[in-house]
This record gives structure tokens, sequence and C-alpha cells, in this order.
């Protein structure tokens, strides 16, 4: 069994929205859009949320709808909410840049120490 996003709910084995919670996530968003940080805009929207939550929770694409969940947030808040989130994390220093230095993390060839046979 799947865990359901907050926002929706199960009914007769589809996910629906729970307008309620859904209010909540929208607000969410639209507080990290407008400059709150991700706990105060969580709390703001009265969701009790850990930092770590609340970034996953504005990850989270299946608030945009797909085959089992319906939409709840709009794909230009979303990804506006992505790129905001980005750039804050570029600016703490939370992004590291990889380009030209694929060969530190994974190397494409390697070369294994002779080893001695004893008889």
């Amino acid at each position: 069994m799947r865990h359901i996003p907050y926002g929706y709910r199960i009914e007769n084995g589809q996910a629906v929205i729970d307008e309620e919670q859904a209010a909540a996530v929208r607000k969410f968003f639209q507080n990290y859009i407008s400059g709150l940080a991700l706990v105060p805009s969580a709390e703001k929207a009265g969701l009790n949320l850990y930092h770590g939550s609340a970034g996953r929770m504005l990850r989270n694409k299946k608030y945009l709808g797909d085959e089992y969940y319906p939409a709840i947030i709009d794909k230009e808040t979303f990804d506006k909410a992505e790129e905001i989130r980005m750039d804050r994390a570029k600016a703490l220093g939370r992004v590291w840049e990889l380009e030209g230095k694929k060969d530190i993390l994974f190397p494409t060839s390697f070369s294994m120490p002779a080893v001695k046979k004893f008889s």
C-alpha cells in the first residue's frame, strides 16, 4: 500500500482531492513563492512540517496530477516554487555543479593491484 500525499484521500479505490487539505497545500506553495522559508510557509498554511518534509512536499510532482491523482497545483505555480527553491539552495551553497568533474565521483576506468600467489 502506498502513502497518499497530503491533500488527497481515497474514495472507492480512487484518489480524490480533500478540499480542506488541498487549500493548505495551495497556501503553502503561495507562502513559499511570496518569500517565506519552508517551515514558516508551512506553519502559516496550518501545516506542522519539518524542513525536510516541507521540501519534499514542495517537490512532489503528484500535486501536478497524473493518471491516479487529480491536480492540486498548476504547473506554473509548481515550477515557480521549484525555481525559487533552487535559487535559494544555490545562494546557500547547497548545490554543487559537477560539469567536467564526472570522473571524480564516477571513474570510467580503474586498475587493481597485482596479487601475489602463494603456493
